[in-house]
């Protein structure tokens, strides 16, 4: 599996896919979005590690993720970077981030975080599922409810999709906080999204059952 890494200091770059090839990844290092964009020419990676502040700026690591996922991008996406700030990592997963790991860490941590993201993979599925007047494009990454797009924000979307994928399946929230919001520090950001969603799209949307969740019926 591909792995993109994205971090303009040498000296960590190059231990950072050491580590990751260890792992017998196809680990691949970019200095700069320039090099990064050029990297994705040569093939979608599975996984991007990503630092924040890079060469293009201070902020350039969060709107080149936002980027991915606006192309359409639904791989991993993991944070590195110094920048410890509540504010930060809440930004960070907004913009379509999976997981926040914060400078310094040990490479061991790195590499099963990354594992992690790959595991929870691209699953195969149809093109979009459709219940009543719900429609979740997972090609296109949108929401449409009785034919019009709804906005949603990447976590807002990527709740909704991990339900929708398995549409007849129950999930505790403790699988739903690992999965979609891995630096999440309470249930209470799992509430909030699911607060969220039923009020853009409709109650019914997220279904609460014992333990957890799962896509509603109409």
């Amino acid at each position: 599996m591909r792995v993109l890494v994205v971090e303009d200091e040498p000296g960590l770059l190059e231990p950072i896919l050491a580590r990751l090839r260890r792992e017998r990844l196809e680990a691949l290092g970019a200095g700069s979005l320039q090099e990064a964009y050029r990297l994705l020419e040569e093939g979608e990676p599975d996984a991007v590690v990503l630092d924040v502040m890079l060469p293009e700026g201070e902020e350039a690591g969060f709107r080149f993720a936002e980027a991915l996922r606006q192309g359409g991008y639904r791989g991993g996406i993991l944070f590195l970077t110094a920048r410890d700030a509540l504010e930060d990592r809440v930004q960070g997963l907004d913009l379509g981030g999976d997981d926040y790991l914060v400078k310094p860490f040990y490479l061991d941590e790195l590499a099963a975080r990354v594992r992690a993201l790959l595991r929870r993979g691209r699953e195969v599925r149809a093109p979009a599922l459709v219940r009543g007047p719900l429609v979740v494009d997972f090609a296109r990454r949108r929401v449409l409810w009785q034919g019009k797009e709804v906005p949603l924000s990447p976590k807002e979307f990527a709740l909704l999709e991990l339900l929708a994928s398995h549409p007849d399946r129950a999930f505790p929230r403790e699988e739903l906080l690992e999965r979609v919001f891995p630096q999440a520090e309470s249930e209470a950001v799992l509430r909030v999204y699911v607060r969220q969603l039923r009020r853009k799209l409709a109650p019914w949307v997220v279904a609460r059952v014992p333990l957890g969740y799962k896509l509603g019926e109409p």
